[in-house]
């Protein structure tokens, strides 16, 4: 086997444990596969060196790069490199601060309860008049603070996982490609049952309909998009400037 093919072998075995993990991983085969190049193009032989890694992840063919692009491109080929030392000890390892620290994900910002209670406030506030959207935001803001959800999974939520006689809502395809039963508290049951309620008045209900409904046009009563449900926070978060959050909630 040649060294390149070696190479890419190993890449496709760390690929494949971190999916196997739960990790999606969009465009790494890509992004690992174009340093299998670098390396081949190169004619290099012999253990992963921390100056290769390091003169890839400058590689930049419209001379755009900088600092922090460089430093994401050594952390993605670190996280490999790490990986490949189980296998080939002699494989060098960057210094993670080679260039500067990687760009990271603001600190979460957690809701105190007058936060919460301002936001559904602010979100039965929201046009059109008559329209089920006010409902919508409110109940899916709600459901994010008393559950603990990701909006993706609340968005995801069909009508059919939303069992308000045993107070349980199914939970499918989290972020590590696993369903889960989630209890509820009576409160939130109520207001559940609230928006059911509201929302038959706008659309007829089936098992196979989404839980949250959109209520634009030809949209009524297709899935509200994260699109969607992050500018609408957007927009309420900007009516409250004395929020000390500045960013949609995870």
């Amino acid at each position: 086997m040649s060294a390149h093919a070696r190479l890419q072998q190993r890449i496709d075995d760390y690929l494949a444990e971190r999916r196997r993990l739960g990790f999606e991983l969009r465009s790494w085969d890509t992004f690992l596969t174009g340093f299998a190049c670098y390396v081949a193009d190169r004619k290099y032989r012999g253990p992963l060196t921390a100056d290769l890694m390091i003169d890839w992840a400058k590689q930049d063919k419209w001379q755009r790069g900088t600092p922090s692009t460089w430093a994401v491109h050594l952390a993605k080929i670190c996280h490999f490199a790490r990986h490949l030392k189980q296998f080939e000890p002699e494989t060098e390892v960057p210094e993670a601060l080679t260039f500067r620290p990687e760009p990271g994900r603001v600190a979460p910002h957690i809701f105190h309860d007058q936060e919460v209670i301002d936001l559904l406030a602010a979100a039965r506030q929201l046009g059109p008049s008559g329209s089920i959207r006010p409902s919508t935001y409110e109940t899916l803001f709600g459901l994010m603070a008393s559950a603990g959800l990701r909006v993706s999974e609340a968005l995801h939520l069909r009508d059919a996982d939303v069992d308000l006689k045993r107070g349980l809502l199914t939970i499918r395809q989290t972020k590590f490609a696993k369903s889960r039963l989630l209890p509820v508290h009576p409160t939130t049951v109520a207001a559940l049952v609230k928006y059911r309620k509201a929302r038959a008045r706008h659309i007829a209900p089936a098992a196979d309909m989404p839980f949250l409904i959109s209520s634009r046009g030809r949209r009524l009563g297709q899935p509200l998009c994260d699109r969607q449900a992050h500018r609408v926070f957007n927009t309420l978060r900007d009516l409250e400037p004395w929020w000390p959050c500045r960013h949609p909630p995870a």
